[in-house]
């Protein structure tokens, strides 16, 4: 973070200091909302939420050496008081991003794949210069001015995800650092109970290419028609990416390896080169093909971004993490999150990775998708039971509507339940796929099934 002096910190945010605070005392960074993340220099973010109250920790933060805390209460020592604590840290990280003149904002959005190609896009970028991007999925109004206040002058790079929970969103997390490059991957079921239809989704995603500038650049996929007709909601300029031909940047003589990792010549307004990524699924190549359009416009050759799309590793916990056990059992953790269209992506990538060898799924009924939810659950019975699987068990809460499409499913009421049913399954050299919504927390099956060793 940009050092800023308490008095000024005040200022931006429209805050008033109490329990003594000096108003020379300097903010260095880094900016928390947990105290056990304080250190000499930082500022406590004190937020109130469903289970806990910020302010209650407040005391030690400020024994770990916070400067201060960002409150909407006086506590006992130094405090910068505000009305609204989530609004000021916005407006704080609008102040910091204003302040690096050097820094491109580059924005990523998507029904599904933005943590991966926002983590891929993040290694190009650092290719060229210092940069700074969220960890995991902090995207919302909290976790995105987070990130941006870990910038500093060196800062060249931010790339930042943006989710959308709802209409606006994106054009408000846009606000606080306002993006010149704006990558929408695809338009897909994720929250469509929320939006009510992929046509609000689509309005909504389009909010980070109405957000960019006339001298930026919008980044869209042009396999997917409702992104693509974003087009006509930009000032800015246009690069399309995906597998057609007329795309700018695409990928052609597409291969899967047998573990289920994409090859492809990858061709750019600059060049071509050839990748071999280390991600699993195909459809990591449309995550792939995104960043690399992006890093296109930052400045890198497609020799480069070749390489360094070959080299990358997942970066975040639970998207398609493939760990083989001593005994020669694969466990596919792709636990983080779900919707219809990721299900989908998963079970081709479990098909292309486990080939002749058995294949089991542990997945968990689908959640905001409205009045849809039912029907949408069944189907993705039908599709695991289209694929072949010795067993499907369907964890938790509203198992049926997946078992009504997949009738020889066996319901599990609970992760422990989930693990037992398998652990007297599997054999040498069988493959498990693990994925359902992130309230599930299939990830402790994963857990469960690598003895503790899931990364």
């Amino acid at each position: 973070m940009i050092p800023l002096p308490l008095g000024r910190v005040a200022e931006i945010t429209s805050g008033a200091l109490t329990g003594q605070a000096d108003p020379g005392a300097v903010v260095r960074g880094p900016v928390v909302i947990d105290s056990r993340a304080a250190e000499p220099g930082s500022l406590f973010v004190a937020i109130r939420g469903e289970r806990a109250d910020g302010h209650d920790f407040a005391a030690q933060a400020l024994a770990s050496g916070a400067a201060a805390v960002l409150a909407s209460r006086p506590v006992d020592g130094p405090a910068v008081v505000v009305d609204d604590v989530v609004a000021a840290l916005a407006r704080l990280a609008t102040a910091v991003v204003t302040d690096l003149p050097k820094a491109t904002v580059v924005g990523v959005t998507g029904s599904a794949g933005k943590t991966s190609t926002k983590d891929l896009l993040a290694r190009l970028a650092a290719r060229i210069g210092p940069t700074v991007a969220p960890v995991g999925s902090y995207n919302n109004e909290i976790g995105h001015p987070l990130t941006v206040l870990k910038a500093d002058e060196d800062t060249r790079f931010l790339v930042l995800e943006l989710s959308a929970r709802n209409a606006g969103h994106i054009a408000y997390l846009a606000g606080i650092a306002p993006p010149s490059i704006g990558v929408v991957l695809n338009v897909g079921t994720a929250h469509l109970g929320v939006f009510g239809g992929k046509e609000a989704i689509a309005r909504a995603k389009g909010e980070l290419p109405e957000a960019l500038p006339s001298s930026g650049v919008a980044v869209l996929n042009l396999d997917d028609p409702l992104v693509a007709a974003m087009s006509a909601r930009t000032r800015a300029r246009v690069l399309y990416f995906g597998r057609s031909a007329s795309a700018h940047v695409r990928a052609t003589h597409e291969t899967l390896d047998d573990r289920g990792r994409a090859r492809f010549t990858l061709r750019t307004p600059s060049g071509e080169a050839d990748v071999a990524l280390r991600l699993h699924g195909s459809h990591a190549v449309e995550n792939a093909l995104a960043a690399a359009a992006a890093a296109h416009e930052l400045g890198l050759s497609a020799a480069a971004i070749a390489e360094e799309l070959s080299l990358a590793e997942p970066r975040s916990r639970w998207r398609m993490e493939v760990t083989d056990r001593p005994d020669g059992v694969t466990v596919i953790n792709d636990a983080y999150n779900a919707n219809p269209d990721s299900m989908r992506a998963a079970f081709a990538a479990l098909h292309a990775l486990a080939g002749h060898r058995r294949k089991y799924a542990v997945v968990a009924a689908l959640r905001e998708l409205g009045d849809d939810a039912a029907e949408l659950n069944e189907g993705v019975g039908r599709l695991a039971a289209g694929a072949g699987l010795e067993a499907l068990v369907v964890v938790g809460e509203n198992a049926g509507q997946i078992i009504a499409g997949a009738p020889d499913a066996i319901h599990a009421p609970d992760v422990e339940a989930a693990v037992a049913e398998l652990t007297g399954r599997l054999a040498p050299g069988d493959v498990v796929l693990i994925k359902g919504p992130r309230a599930a927390a299939l990830e402790k099956v994963a857990e469960a099934l690598l003895g503790g060793a899931a990364r």
